[in-house]
């Protein structure tokens, strides 16, 4: 009875994110409502047994893919009537779009119907270790026989994240240098110095 109710609220809960991260008019609060939605998807992979993919959930998209989005959301000088102009203009080929992945879906969805693909004989090398937790086997599987493709994928990923950084970094012309050798070389003496302000007369810089 436990799961039956913890399923229908974590399902339910993740509809209601997903249609409110569509809806809400402010970008801020989608990235909220994608949270709470990733949130509630960990909790389904729970409830099947999935705790590895529950994890990930958390720290990979909440904790990394999500928080990210807010941060550029929030430093972002969003022009909301824009954004609504851009909305009406774009919204026939949003509606192409919507079109041809329902048709996928409904394709795929008869395709299983018809009969599952198949893809191989197992050979049992990915069996899951007896005793041990899901977690405890993808990891011994990772780790052993997927170990270059594993450490391939990190690679990747870090070229992707310098690469991201070295296209958004920008040099600002408005501001003073900086000089890490002369700051260094300074002494005590010369770092404050010690004035009697005047009442009124403010502070000079």
């Amino acid at each position: 009875m436990i799961h039956a109710f913890a399923f229908y609220l974590f399902a339910t809960l993740v509809v209601a994110s997903a249609a409110m991260v569509i809806l809400a008019r402010n970008p801020v609060h989608s990235v909220l409502w994608l949270i709470l939605a990733f949130f509630n998807a960990a909790g389904l992979m729970v409830l099947v047994g999935a705790e590895f993919i529950a994890m990930l959930l958390v720290i990979v998209y909440v904790g990394a893919v999500a928080v990210l989005f807010l941060f550029v959301v929030m430093m972002l000088d969003i022009d909301f009537a824009e954004l609504r102009a851009g909305f009406v203009r774009n919204f026939p080929l949003g509606i192409a779009i919507a079109v041809i992945l329902l048709a996928e879906l409904v394709l795929g969805i008869g395709a299983y119907r018809a009969g599952a693909m198949t893809l191989g004989t197992p050979d049992g090398s990915a069996a899951p270790l007896l005793g041990h937790s899901n977690i405890e086997s993808i990891g011994a599987l990772l780790y052993s026989k997927y170990l270059f493709l594993f450490e391939s994928a990190g690679l990747i990923l870090l070229v992707a994240m310098i690469g991201a950084i070295v296209l958004t970094h920008r040099e600002r012309k408005d501001t003073r240098t900086q000089n890490i050798a002369k700051q260094n070389a300074r002494r005590p003496d010369e770092a404050t110095v010690n004035v009697k302000p005047e009442v009124g007369k403010g502070v000079q810089l």
